[in-house]
Protein backbone atom coordinates (compact mmCIF):
# COMPACT_ATOMS: atom_id res chain seq x y z
CA UNK A 1 0.00 0.00 0.00
CA UNK A 2 1.35 3.37 -1.20
CA UNK A 3 1.42 5.66 1.92
CA UNK A 4 2.81 9.32 2.09
CA UNK A 5 4.78 8.46 5.42
CA UNK A 6 8.14 9.78 7.05
CA UNK A 7 10.61 7.72 7.13
CA UNK A 8 11.15 7.13 10.51
CA UNK A 9 8.10 6.26 10.28
CA UNK A 10 8.15 3.76 7.92
CA UNK A 11 10.99 1.81 9.63
CA UNK A 12 8.44 1.69 12.79
CA UNK A 13 6.26 0.19 11.28
CA UNK A 14 8.77 -2.18 8.97
CA UNK A 15 9.81 -3.57 12.07
CA UNK A 16 6.49 -4.14 13.64
CA UNK A 17 5.30 -5.96 10.88
CA UNK A 18 8.62 -8.44 11.44
CA UNK A 19 6.83 -9.51 14.63
CA UNK A 20 9.47 -8.45 16.96
CA UNK A 21 9.48 -9.62 20.81
CA UNK A 22 11.41 -7.23 22.07
CA UNK A 23 12.24 -3.81 21.26
CA UNK A 24 14.72 -1.84 23.88
CA UNK A 25 14.55 2.09 23.43
CA UNK A 26 16.33 5.02 24.35
CA UNK A 27 16.17 8.54 22.16
CA UNK A 28 18.76 10.18 20.44
CA UNK A 29 18.71 12.34 17.60
CA UNK A 30 17.99 11.21 14.86
CA UNK A 31 16.21 7.93 15.17
CA UNK A 32 13.89 9.18 18.24
CA UNK A 33 11.18 9.00 15.73
CA UNK A 34 11.89 5.52 14.96
CA UNK A 35 11.70 4.01 18.62
CA UNK A 36 8.78 6.41 19.50
CA UNK A 37 6.50 5.24 16.41
CA UNK A 38 7.64 1.55 17.85
CA UNK A 39 6.10 2.43 21.16
CA UNK A 40 3.08 4.08 19.96
CA UNK A 41 2.13 1.10 17.46
CA UNK A 42 2.75 -1.19 20.36
CA UNK A 43 0.68 0.80 22.89
CA UNK A 44 -2.11 0.45 20.08
CA UNK A 45 -2.19 -2.96 19.64
CA UNK A 46 -0.83 -3.08 16.40
CA UNK A 47 2.16 -4.99 17.30
CA UNK A 48 1.42 -7.82 19.53
CA UNK A 49 3.29 -10.17 21.76
CA UNK A 50 6.55 -7.43 21.86
CA UNK A 51 7.49 -6.02 25.35
CA UNK A 52 8.77 -2.18 24.66
CA UNK A 53 11.43 -1.37 27.29
CA UNK A 54 12.70 1.94 28.34
CA UNK A 55 16.16 1.84 29.03
CA UNK A 56 18.64 4.64 30.81
CA UNK A 57 21.45 4.86 28.01
CA UNK A 58 22.46 3.64 25.02
CA UNK A 59 24.66 0.92 26.28
CA UNK A 60 22.07 -0.21 28.49
CA UNK A 61 19.90 -0.54 24.98
CA UNK A 62 22.26 -2.97 23.35
CA UNK A 63 23.00 -4.88 26.96
CA UNK A 64 19.21 -5.34 27.07
CA UNK A 65 18.76 -6.20 23.61
CA UNK A 66 21.42 -9.24 24.07
CA UNK A 67 19.87 -10.36 27.08
CA UNK A 68 16.34 -10.72 25.35
CA UNK A 69 18.41 -12.26 22.08
CA UNK A 70 19.97 -14.76 24.22
CA UNK A 71 16.76 -15.71 25.44
CA UNK A 72 15.36 -16.34 22.56
CA UNK A 73 13.33 -13.29 21.36
CA UNK A 74 13.33 -11.50 17.94
CA UNK A 75 14.94 -8.11 19.02
CA UNK A 76 15.23 -4.71 17.99
CA UNK A 77 16.59 -1.35 18.98
CA UNK A 78 18.62 2.10 17.38
CA UNK A 79 20.98 4.42 17.73
CA UNK A 80 23.01 6.81 16.54
CA UNK A 81 26.44 9.35 16.79
CA UNK A 82 27.63 9.39 20.27
CA UNK A 83 24.73 6.49 21.13
CA UNK A 84 26.51 4.02 19.14
CA UNK A 85 29.99 5.16 20.34
CA UNK A 86 28.53 4.60 23.87
CA UNK A 87 27.18 1.04 23.59
CA UNK A 88 30.78 0.23 21.55
CA UNK A 89 31.59 -2.54 24.17
CA UNK A 90 28.19 -4.44 23.50
CA UNK A 91 28.21 -3.97 20.00
CA UNK A 92 31.33 -6.02 20.07
CA UNK A 93 30.05 -8.65 22.00
CA UNK A 94 26.68 -8.93 20.76
CA UNK A 95 28.78 -10.39 17.09
CA UNK A 96 31.33 -12.39 19.38
CA UNK A 97 28.04 -13.89 20.45
CA UNK A 98 26.51 -14.72 17.58
CA UNK A 99 23.87 -12.87 18.35
CA UNK A 100 20.69 -12.12 15.18
CA UNK A 101 19.75 -8.18 17.10
CA UNK A 102 18.68 -5.80 14.00
CA UNK A 103 19.80 -1.97 14.93
CA UNK A 104 18.77 1.25 12.77
CA UNK A 105 21.82 3.82 12.77
CA UNK A 106 20.37 7.06 12.13
CA UNK A 107 23.19 8.10 10.49
CA UNK A 108 25.18 11.69 12.26
CA UNK A 109 28.76 13.19 12.56
CA UNK A 110 30.36 12.40 16.12
CA UNK A 111 31.56 15.44 18.26
CA UNK A 112 33.49 17.30 19.37
CA UNK A 113 32.93 19.52 18.49
CA UNK A 114 28.86 18.36 18.85
CA UNK A 115 27.13 18.58 15.83
CA UNK A 116 23.49 16.76 15.03
CA UNK A 117 23.75 16.81 11.10
CA UNK A 118 24.41 14.12 9.00
CA UNK A 119 27.47 11.57 7.92
CA UNK A 120 28.70 8.43 8.11
CA UNK A 121 31.31 8.55 11.08
CA UNK A 122 29.17 6.79 13.37
CA UNK A 123 28.66 3.81 11.82
CA UNK A 124 32.45 3.92 10.11
CA UNK A 125 33.71 3.82 13.64
CA UNK A 126 32.16 0.39 14.67
CA UNK A 127 32.93 -0.99 10.51
CA UNK A 128 34.78 -3.73 12.13
CA UNK A 129 32.75 -5.14 15.04
CA UNK A 130 31.21 -8.25 13.29
CA UNK A 131 28.45 -6.80 12.49
CA UNK A 132 26.67 -7.19 8.95
CA UNK A 133 26.43 -3.06 7.94
CA UNK A 134 23.61 -2.49 5.29
CA UNK A 135 22.70 1.04 3.74
CA UNK A 136 19.57 2.91 2.59
CA UNK A 137 19.92 5.09 -0.32
CA UNK A 138 16.42 5.92 -0.03
CA UNK A 139 13.73 5.41 2.40
CA UNK A 140 11.49 2.76 0.67
CA UNK A 141 15.03 1.04 0.55
CA UNK A 142 15.10 1.66 4.39
CA UNK A 143 12.16 -0.47 5.55
CA UNK A 144 12.90 -2.98 2.85
CA UNK A 145 16.07 -3.58 4.40
CA UNK A 146 14.66 -3.92 7.81
CA UNK A 147 12.78 -6.70 7.00
CA UNK A 148 15.53 -7.70 5.04
CA UNK A 149 17.85 -7.95 7.99
CA UNK A 150 15.91 -9.85 10.45
CA UNK A 151 15.97 -12.82 7.59
CA UNK A 152 19.81 -11.94 7.32
CA UNK A 153 20.92 -11.42 11.05
CA UNK A 154 18.86 -15.02 11.63
CA UNK A 155 19.89 -16.97 8.67
CA UNK A 156 23.31 -16.43 9.56
CA UNK A 157 23.16 -16.03 13.54
CA UNK A 158 24.78 -12.64 12.99
CA UNK A 159 23.32 -9.21 13.59
CA UNK A 160 22.90 -6.46 11.08
CA UNK A 161 22.97 -2.60 11.21
CA UNK A 162 20.67 -1.03 9.32
CA UNK A 163 22.10 2.89 8.15
CA UNK A 164 20.08 5.38 6.93
CA UNK A 165 20.87 9.05 7.14
CA UNK A 166 20.12 11.14 9.68
CA UNK A 167 17.81 13.89 9.10
CA UNK A 168 18.08 13.65 5.37
CA UNK A 169 15.90 10.45 5.47
CA UNK A 170 15.31 9.98 8.63
CA UNK A 171 13.20 13.21 8.61
CA UNK A 172 12.08 13.32 4.55
CA UNK A 173 8.07 12.36 4.12
CA UNK A 174 7.73 11.01 1.04
CA UNK A 175 5.69 8.16 -0.89
CA UNK A 176 6.57 4.81 0.20
CA UNK A 177 5.52 1.28 -0.58
CA UNK A 178 4.68 -0.18 2.69
CA UNK A 179 3.97 -4.01 2.79
CA UNK A 180 1.29 -6.27 4.30
CA UNK A 181 1.47 -8.33 7.02
CA UNK A 182 0.47 -11.59 4.57
CA UNK A 183 3.50 -10.43 2.40
CA UNK A 184 5.70 -10.27 5.21
CA UNK A 185 5.22 -13.49 6.78
CA UNK A 186 5.17 -14.92 3.71
CA UNK A 187 9.20 -13.58 3.58
CA UNK A 188 9.94 -13.94 7.08
CA UNK A 189 9.78 -16.99 9.13
CA UNK A 190 8.65 -16.93 12.84
CA UNK A 191 12.07 -16.91 14.66
CA UNK A 192 13.47 -20.56 15.82
CA UNK A 193 16.90 -19.00 17.73
CA UNK A 194 19.81 -21.18 17.67
CA UNK A 195 20.74 -20.67 20.71
CA UNK A 196 18.41 -19.76 24.23
CA UNK A 197 19.21 -19.11 27.76
CA UNK A 198 16.98 -21.84 29.11
CA UNK A 199 16.79 -21.86 33.49
CA UNK A 200 16.05 -26.43 32.77
CA UNK A 201 19.67 -26.06 31.06
CA UNK A 202 22.23 -23.72 32.08
CA UNK A 203 25.59 -22.78 30.56
CA UNK A 204 27.10 -19.58 30.28
CA UNK A 205 27.90 -17.10 27.42
CA UNK A 206 30.49 -14.89 26.95
CA UNK A 207 32.75 -17.23 28.08
CA UNK A 208 36.92 -16.75 28.82
CA UNK A 209 38.97 -17.82 25.73
CA UNK A 210 42.70 -17.65 25.94
CA UNK A 211 45.61 -17.49 23.18
CA UNK A 212 45.04 -21.23 22.32
CA UNK A 213 41.24 -20.73 20.54
CA UNK A 214 40.91 -16.68 20.16
CA UNK A 215 41.92 -17.18 16.69
CA UNK A 216 39.69 -19.72 15.45
CA UNK A 217 36.98 -17.87 17.49
CA UNK A 218 37.58 -14.60 15.17
CA UNK A 219 38.21 -16.33 12.08
CA UNK A 220 34.70 -18.14 12.17
CA UNK A 221 33.18 -14.76 12.87
CA UNK A 222 35.27 -13.52 9.69
CA UNK A 223 33.73 -16.45 7.78
CA UNK A 224 30.27 -15.65 8.94
CA UNK A 225 30.24 -11.96 7.19
CA UNK A 226 31.85 -13.79 3.93
CA UNK A 227 29.05 -16.32 4.09
CA UNK A 228 26.70 -13.41 4.12
CA UNK A 229 28.16 -12.07 0.19
CA UNK A 230 26.09 -14.80 -1.25
CA UNK A 231 22.93 -14.92 1.13
CA UNK A 232 22.69 -11.25 0.84
CA UNK A 233 21.99 -11.46 -2.95
CA UNK A 234 19.74 -14.38 -2.40
CA UNK A 235 17.59 -12.61 0.03
CA UNK A 236 17.47 -9.93 -2.20
CA UNK A 237 15.95 -12.73 -4.68
CA UNK A 238 13.77 -13.70 -2.56
CA UNK A 239 12.34 -9.78 -1.42
CA UNK A 240 12.08 -9.16 -4.95
CA UNK A 241 9.66 -12.54 -5.78
CA UNK A 242 7.61 -11.57 -2.71
CA UNK A 243 7.07 -7.76 -3.34
CA UNK A 244 8.14 -7.26 -6.65
CA UNK A 245 10.67 -4.37 -6.48
CA UNK A 246 14.58 -4.61 -5.98
CA UNK A 247 15.99 -3.56 -2.57
CA UNK A 248 18.76 -4.38 -1.05
CA UNK A 249 21.75 -6.54 -2.89
CA UNK A 250 25.71 -5.77 -2.20
CA UNK A 251 24.85 -2.79 -4.50
CA UNK A 252 23.42 -0.60 -6.84
CA UNK A 253 24.45 -0.24 -10.63
CA UNK A 254 23.65 2.76 -12.59
CA UNK A 255 24.43 3.73 -15.94
CA UNK A 256 27.33 1.46 -16.12
CA UNK A 257 26.75 0.68 -19.26
CA UNK A 258 30.19 1.77 -21.14
CA UNK A 259 31.56 4.10 -18.40
CA UNK A 260 34.66 5.38 -18.38
CA UNK A 261 34.67 7.29 -15.45
CA UNK A 262 32.51 5.89 -12.35
CA UNK A 263 31.45 7.42 -9.14
CA UNK A 264 31.00 4.99 -5.95
CA UNK A 265 29.04 6.23 -2.79
CA UNK A 266 27.05 5.41 -0.27
CA UNK A 267 23.50 6.05 1.00
CA UNK A 268 21.17 9.16 0.26
CA UNK A 269 23.85 11.29 -1.71
CA UNK A 270 22.92 8.56 -4.65
CA UNK A 271 19.95 10.65 -5.77
CA UNK A 272 22.41 13.77 -6.29
CA UNK A 273 24.89 11.64 -8.20
CA UNK A 274 23.18 10.19 -10.53
CA UNK A 275 21.24 13.40 -11.47
CA UNK A 276 24.76 14.83 -12.44
CA UNK A 277 25.64 11.65 -13.92
CA UNK A 278 22.51 11.80 -16.27
CA UNK A 279 23.50 15.64 -17.24
CA UNK A 280 27.36 14.29 -18.04
CA UNK A 281 26.03 11.90 -19.97
CA UNK A 282 23.88 14.19 -21.98
CA UNK A 283 26.94 15.81 -22.90
CA UNK A 284 28.42 13.13 -23.87
CA UNK A 285 30.26 11.93 -20.65
CA UNK A 286 30.77 8.07 -20.42
CA UNK A 287 29.70 8.10 -16.32
CA UNK A 288 28.43 5.87 -14.18
CA UNK A 289 27.33 5.19 -10.31
CA UNK A 290 27.48 2.35 -7.83
CA UNK A 291 25.92 2.76 -4.73
CA UNK A 292 27.45 0.58 -2.04
CA UNK A 293 24.11 -1.09 0.28
CA UNK A 294 27.05 -3.85 2.03
CA UNK A 295 29.39 -2.21 3.28
CA UNK A 296 30.03 -5.05 5.56
CA UNK A 297 30.99 -7.46 4.32
CA UNK A 298 32.48 -5.48 1.88
CA UNK A 299 31.82 -6.93 -1.57
CA UNK A 300 35.56 -6.97 -2.88
CA UNK A 301 35.19 -9.23 -5.93
CA UNK A 302 31.67 -8.27 -7.14
CA UNK A 303 33.07 -5.11 -6.63
CA UNK A 304 36.00 -5.42 -8.96
CA UNK A 305 34.41 -7.30 -11.68
CA UNK A 306 31.76 -4.20 -11.60
CA UNK A 307 34.77 -1.67 -12.21
CA UNK A 308 36.13 -3.71 -14.86
CA UNK A 309 36.63 -1.07 -18.10
CA UNK A 310 36.50 2.03 -16.04
CA UNK A 311 39.80 3.90 -16.56
CA UNK A 312 38.64 6.47 -12.89
CA UNK A 313 37.05 5.60 -10.07
CA UNK A 314 35.23 8.71 -7.87
CA UNK A 315 35.24 7.67 -4.07
CA UNK A 316 32.56 9.95 -2.52
CA UNK A 317 32.30 9.83 0.86
CA UNK A 318 30.89 10.97 3.99
CA UNK A 319 33.80 9.69 6.21
CA UNK A 320 37.49 10.61 7.18
CA UNK A 321 40.16 8.98 8.79
CA UNK A 322 42.08 11.51 10.28
CA UNK A 323 45.66 11.68 9.31
CA UNK A 324 45.22 8.97 6.87
CA UNK A 325 42.35 10.16 4.60
CA UNK A 326 39.35 8.62 3.02
CA UNK A 327 37.58 5.37 4.65
CA UNK A 328 35.48 3.69 1.82
CA UNK A 329 38.49 4.78 -0.65
CA UNK A 330 40.66 2.21 1.01
CA UNK A 331 38.34 -0.38 0.89
CA UNK A 332 37.90 0.41 -2.70
CA UNK A 333 41.74 0.86 -3.93
CA UNK A 334 41.93 -2.74 -2.04
CA UNK A 335 39.01 -3.71 -4.73
CA UNK A 336 40.93 -3.06 -7.33
CA UNK A 337 44.39 -3.55 -6.44
CA UNK A 338 46.51 -4.50 -9.05
CA UNK A 339 43.91 -2.84 -11.87
CA UNK A 340 44.85 -0.02 -13.37
CA UNK A 341 42.53 2.22 -12.39
CA UNK A 342 42.63 5.66 -11.26
CA UNK A 343 40.88 6.16 -7.91
CA UNK A 344 40.56 9.71 -5.86
CA UNK A 345 39.10 10.08 -3.15
CA UNK A 346 36.52 12.81 -1.98
CA UNK A 347 35.66 13.73 1.30
CA UNK A 348 32.27 15.72 1.30
CA UNK A 349 29.33 16.15 3.01
CA UNK A 350 31.10 16.32 6.65
CA UNK A 351 28.98 17.48 9.67
CA UNK A 352 25.92 17.67 7.43
CA UNK A 353 28.05 19.94 4.62
CA UNK A 354 25.69 20.63 1.64
CA UNK A 355 26.76 18.88 -1.43
CA UNK A 356 25.18 20.69 -3.91
CA UNK A 357 24.68 19.96 -7.84
CA UNK A 358 26.96 23.03 -8.66
CA UNK A 359 29.60 21.65 -6.80
CA UNK A 360 29.40 18.07 -8.31
CA UNK A 361 29.61 19.77 -11.42
CA UNK A 362 32.91 21.36 -10.72
CA UNK A 363 34.04 18.32 -9.33
CA UNK A 364 33.91 15.91 -12.41
CA UNK A 365 34.89 18.99 -14.61
CA UNK A 366 38.10 19.38 -12.69
CA UNK A 367 38.56 14.99 -12.99
CA UNK A 368 37.63 15.23 -16.42
CA UNK A 369 40.53 17.78 -16.78
CA UNK A 370 43.00 15.37 -15.07
CA UNK A 371 43.34 18.45 -11.98
CA UNK A 372 42.08 16.70 -9.25
CA UNK A 373 44.36 16.12 -6.19
CA UNK A 374 44.15 13.34 -4.24
CA UNK A 375 42.30 13.40 -1.53
CA UNK A 376 40.16 16.14 -2.41
CA UNK A 377 38.10 17.68 0.14
CA UNK A 378 34.66 19.00 -1.40
CA UNK A 379 33.94 22.79 -0.66
CA UNK A 380 36.48 23.08 1.86
CA UNK A 381 37.11 26.90 2.74
CA UNK A 382 40.55 27.11 2.69
CA UNK A 383 40.97 30.32 3.71
CA UNK A 384 39.52 29.65 6.91
CA UNK A 385 41.53 26.54 7.62
CA UNK A 386 44.66 28.94 6.47
CA UNK A 387 43.53 31.85 9.24
CA UNK A 388 43.24 28.88 11.88
CA UNK A 389 46.48 27.51 11.44
CA UNK A 390 48.04 31.14 11.17
CA UNK A 391 46.19 31.71 14.78
CA UNK A 392 47.61 28.55 15.83
CA UNK A 393 51.28 29.32 15.09
CA UNK A 394 51.15 32.96 16.03
CA UNK A 395 49.51 32.44 19.91
CA UNK A 396 51.26 31.11 22.83
CA UNK A 397 47.96 29.75 23.80
CA UNK A 398 45.03 29.36 21.96
CA UNK A 399 40.91 27.65 22.40
CA UNK A 400 39.44 24.52 21.29
CA UNK A 401 39.81 24.96 17.19
CA UNK A 402 36.04 24.96 16.73
CA UNK A 403 35.25 27.79 18.71
CA UNK A 404 38.31 30.15 17.31
CA UNK A 405 36.36 29.08 13.82
CA UNK A 406 33.21 29.82 15.25
CA UNK A 407 34.80 33.26 16.20
CA UNK A 408 36.36 33.68 12.97
CA UNK A 409 33.03 33.27 10.76
CA UNK A 410 31.32 35.21 12.88
CA UNK A 411 27.30 35.18 12.64
CA UNK A 412 27.58 34.32 8.51
CA UNK A 413 27.08 30.43 7.04
CA UNK A 414 30.07 28.55 5.88
CA UNK A 415 30.64 28.89 2.20
CA UNK A 416 29.02 26.49 0.00
CA UNK A 417 28.82 25.83 -3.33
Amino acid sequence: MLKQIEGSRAVAEAVGLCRPEVICAYPISPQTHIVEGCAELIRAGTIQHCEFINVESEFAALSVAIGASAAGARTYTATASQGLLFMAEAVYNAAGLGLPIVMTIGNRAIGAPINIWNDHSDSMALRDAGWIQLHAETNQEAADLHIQAFKLAERLSTPVMVCMDGFILTHAYERIAMPDQAQVDAFLPSYQPRQVLDPADPYSIGAMVGPEAFMEVRYLAHDKLLQALSVIPEIQQEFKEIFGRESGGLFHRYRLEDAETVVVTMGSLAGTVKDMVDERRADGVRIGVITLCSYRPFPLDALRRALQGAAKVIVLEKSLALGFGGVLATDVRMALHGVDTLVHTVIAGLGGRPITRKSLARLFGRVERGELKDPHFLDLDLDLVRREIDNQRNQITAGPIAENILRDIGPRATKVG
